[in-house]
């Protein structure tokens, strides 16, 4: 590793092996967690389901817990991580057997989770907890564990004026992603350097709209983790299970066999949903041997 250089083609991006390491560690966890968590109902797609599809659990929800013209956005100053222990979170994680951790350093609500210079007054360090919880997190794991760290992002953004307006031009014009979601993505790699990049949220537009390929070639080639760095396949439409480091394929994917390719199965605890709600039950979460037997 480190000799070879990429370019920014999938064909010559894919030769890359992915680093041993991922092999070897088998069992990772997944956090998600976000501003979806204050509300806490249903699902993290939360704003998606209550706004946009209108569904009508969601939006009885906010009808009997939240005034007239509640918005989204007034959920920011209510997540206040009042609560977060960074090295409580490192020793729980360590004792869990887990050998790498995934942080969603940004959902499809496009708030992050650190104070980025591109998520203007819509991040974790400008509203509600006014911490960095990426680097915190980061810093306990790297200091009381052995775990790589690794961290999510989502290329699009549900409600992003900027993509929409992509979108509506059917995605010729490229504004978001120059703007936005890019610059992101290379301010978490040189700020955090994380073993793991796991992309998502495409919004059906394709990876040339992303320039997914342009950034793999420089993470691959000349960024601080170039070495180490594992990522997945969710690069843009049709790239799942087709191109980029391991394969997910699907949410929840378990296909039976062993695989020619690398693959992780990103399985839920719960049942019905990625993030925390409130109003799960015990039934609805699965046992260690329900998730070991899915595995």
């Amino acid at each position: 590793m480190g000799c070879a250089r990429y370019d920014p083609t999938w064909e010559s991006l894919d030769a890359r092996a992915v680093p041993a390491w991922f092999d070897e560690l088998k069992f990772g966890v997944f956090i998600h967690w976000g501003v979806f968590s204050v509300p806490s109902f249903g699902s993290e797609w939360f704003w998606w389901y209550w706004q946009k599809e209108r569904r009508k659990s969601y939006v009885k929800f906010m009808e009997d817990n939240y005034p007239p013209g509640f918005r989204y956005e007034d959920f920011g100053p209510l997540f206040t991580a009042e609560f977060f222990d960074p090295n409580r979170w490192a020793d729980i994680l360590e004792a869990s057997g887990a050998k790498y951790v995934v942080l969603t350093s940004k959902h499809h609500e496009g708030f992050t989770l650190w104070g980025s210079k591109y998520s203007w007054n819509w991040n974790a360090v400008d509203v509600g907890p006014k911490r960095d919880i990426v680097a915190e997190l980061a810093a306990s794991i790297r200091n009381r564990t052995d775990l790589r760290f690794g961290l999510y992002h989502s290329l699009f953004e549900w409600f992003n004026p900027l993509f929409l307006d992509d979108a509506s031009n059917m995605f010729k014009t490229r504004t978001f992603p120059t703007s936005k979601s890019l610059p992101e993505l290379y301010e978490i790699v040189n700020k955090y350097q994380p073993e793991i990049l796991w992309s998502d949220g495409d919004g059906n537009a394709p990876d040339t709209y992303w320039n997914s390929t342009g950034f793999l070639a420089w993470l691959y080639n000349d960024s601080p983790v170039r070495d180490t760095v594992v990522t997945n396949d969710r690069w843009g439409a049709g790239s799942i299970c087709k191109h980029g480091g391991y394969y997910t394929c699907s949410d929840r994917y378990n296909p039976g066999h062993l695989l020619p390719h690398k693959w992780e199965n990103c399985m839920t605890i719960d049942k019905w949903s990625w993030g925390y709600r409130r109003n799960a039950q015990l039934r609805d979460y699965l046992t260690i041997e329900e998730l070991v037997k899915v595995q």
